[in-house]
């Protein structure tokens, strides 16, 4: 009995073991994984990355071997580490801690151990790499940036984190890929494919050729080169005009939606982010006060000022509630319950539409609102068609580009304010957005877009970078025109007011010859909080405009931060930036002299001075030192004549 009991038990765990296995390798078996197998080297050969050209085949990113060391924690046998960290140029503690990292990372797989070696250095290592087993290097591109220009356009390229990893099985511990910028909007497309080769090792875990003839290896594929829509020209002159001052200009094409031009200052030459320095320089950029990492052409929000006019002008015309020859009176401003909103009209001044524009006029805009909002008696309704209108121009929201960073800015309706005016809601309420403050919100680009629409007549194309792809064609949302909600018979008196803004307004003194540009200056109020008090700094300088009128080649919008008023720093440089793109060359020599010269770090830095802080009315600048100003102008010479 205990026999046959005995035997029943080894049959029973016998036909047990027989299913289970049938199991294993019929139901749950899976395709034989060449990268799972543990007896297979796979090493990947990394294609080039894609030039990047300006829109006039000016090449302005290209590549530069770099050559990185790799380890595959397994294989790696004992080895004189004091002789490897000399030759590496790295002490102990870090040889620990990165070869720790590897082994987390993957004991079979290889990974990065110090990344981008100089050609000295990988020489002199190279003699003796035998010595090192499981250490092997491993040769690929840098970028590298023609002129130090656009860094905020350009962006960079870094080693990938555990979130890249997890995003995207292309990449492994160790691989580059775009950080900022054109670089990452187009990272698959500039980045190509990495080849493999599949090496067969023995026992002794020692390479004895390519796996089964190479017939699984494959060829990188080189990343296609983009041409973008920069002007490297007048990119590198906007950069100019901007140093020693902090803000964004945007400049499109109307008749295409392409950026022209995109600067944020303060900028920093592209290059200090590329190599072994990077992270370091990374970190320096980032901890400045004056933020040069942050694009403010893109990421900056700011209240509109004066530029909204227009809007608003556009909006009242459009519902009907004003015509372009009904008149307003002003009273050096408008009054409000026991508020005013001054302006620089004289008292009794009457303006129509093309005048309150050209003077800026407070009370014809705040007249115009709140009959706009007015308009059927219930201004929580007419909020809600205001904000629809405004939002048609792409404000207020994403404009959907191909632009790697980016703000929504805002646009209030009414649901904006519930939790402020819950139950009543008349007009006055939010009478400063009248006049572009208020809750009103915008970043430079929208502005410019903005004013690209009303250039156009209406419509406009989204905002873009990319000018053409090798062997690709563009999106259509970039070619498809955009229509606003304004009819196109609405917009000529706007236009007339923005022309006269320049012929005899408030930028009278900005005019080119022989260009007639349509402008609109602004003045937007700047406070910061300082010790828990609100304190009032230097107003901010803005200003929008296209030319020539009838056939518009350039829209733009500047915004100089503590810039006093909108023709004293934006406008100047508005009409220089203009002059630049359609002449190619400047007649405004006192404009460009003044630019130069004048710096607003002195502003910049009173809030950080850590002494009681008192805004100075006076319209006294800072002037450059000689040394400075002899830099700028071998700076420009050189711009003039590449």
């Amino acid at each position: 009995m205990r026999q046959l009991l005995l035997f029943a038990s080894i049959i029973f765990v016998g036909l047990l073991f027989l299913s289970r296995l049938f199991y294993l390798q019929i139901y749950t078996s899976n395709e034989y994984d060449l990268f799972d197998d543990n007896a297979i080297r796979k090493v990947y050969d990394y294609p080039k990355r894609g030039f990047i050209y300006d829109r006039n085949g000016k090449l302005l990113v290209a590549n530069q071997p770099s050559y990185d060391v790799m380890v595959i924690p397994r294989e790696v046998e004992p080895l004189d580490t004091l002789e490897f960290c000399s030759l590496l140029k790295i002490d102990k503690e870090q040889f620990i801690k990165t070869y720790n990292k590897a082994r987390r990372y993957s004991p079979r797989l290889a990974s990065v151990f110090l990344s981008h070696l100089s050609k000295e250095d990988y020489a002199a290592l190279q003699e003796k790499m035998r010595k090192f087993k499981g250490f092997y290097i491993q040769k690929r591109s840098l970028r590298h940036y023609q002129r130090n220009i656009g860094a905020n356009v350009l962006g960079d390229i870094g080693e990938v984190n555990t979130s890249d990893l997890k995003r995207d099985l292309y990449y492994r511990m160790g691989d580059l890929k775009g950080k900022q910028g054109v670089e990452a909007s187009y990272e698959k497309i500039l980045r190509g494919v990495k080849g493999i080769k599949f090496i067969q090792k023995d026992r002794f875990n020692r390479n004895i050729g390519p796996y089964k003839e190479g017939k699984f290896d494959t060829i990188p594929e080189q990343g296609k080169d983009i041409t973008i829509t920069i002007d490297s020209k007048l990119q590198e002159y906007g950069e100019l005009l901007m140093q020693n001052k902090r803000g964004g200009v945007i400049a499109i094409e109307p008749s295409s939606g392409e950026i022209l031009a995109m600067v944020a200052a303060p900028t920093y030459d592209p290059n200090i982010l590329v190599g072994r320095e990077r992270s370091k320089n990374f970190t320096k950029l980032f901890n400045d006060s004056a933020k040069p990492l942050f694009n403010r052409s893109l990421q900056g929000v700011y209240e509109p000022g004066s530029p909204f006019k227009l809007m608003n002008a556009l909006i009242g015309l459009q519902e009907g509630v004003i015509t372009p020859n009904e008149t307003v009176t002003c009273y050096a401003g408008y009054k409000y319950g026991n508020r005013f909103m001054k302006c620089h009209c004289y008292i009794g001044k009457r303006n129509n539409m093309v005048s309150g524009i050209q003077e800026s006029c407070n009370a014809y805009f705040a007249t115009t609102y709140r009959k706009i909002l007015d308009k059927d008696g219930n201004a929580s309704t007419g909020i809600d068609t205001w904000s629809k209108h405004a939002k048609s121009f792409g404000l207020g929201d994403f404009l959907n580009n191909d632009l790697f960073v980016g703000q929504k800015g805002r646009i209030p309706n009414r649901a904006y304010y519930k939790h402020i005016y819950p139950k009543t809601f008349y007009s006055t309420y939010t009478i400063s957005n009248a006049i572009g403050q208020g809750e009103v919100a915008t970043t430079p680009i929208q502005l410019a877009n903005m004013v690209a629409a009303i250039a156009n007549r209406g419509y406009y194309y989204t905002p873009h970078i990319i000018k053409s792809i090798e062997n690709k064609t563009l999106p259509e949302n970039f070619t498809k025109a955009k229509y606003t909600t304004i009819d196109k018979v609405h917009f000529e008196p706007v236009i007339e007011g923005m022309l006269q803004v320049y012929k005899k307004g408030t930028a009278a003194s900005l005019q080119v010859k022989d260009i007639e540009i349509c402008g609109k200056t602004g003045t937007v109020q700047n406070s910061t909080i300082i010790d828990s008090v609100k304190t009032d700094l230097t107003d901010h300088s803005i200003f929008v405009a296209f030319a020539p009128k009838n056939d518009p080649k350039i829209a733009i919008a500047v915004f100089v931060e503590n810039g006093y008023w909108g023709s004293r720093f934006a406008g100047k440089i508005a009409s220089l930036m203009i002059e630049k793109h359609i002449k190619g060359e400047i007649t405004r020599k006192d404009l460009e002299e003044w630019i130069l010269k004048h710096s607003l770090e002195d502003e910049y830095a009173k809030p950080y001075s850590g002494k009681p802080f008192k805004i100075n009315k006076q319209t006294r600048l800072q002037l450059i030192n000689d040394s400075e100003y002899k830099r700028l102008k071998r700076r420009l010479k050189k711009i003039q004549n590449p």
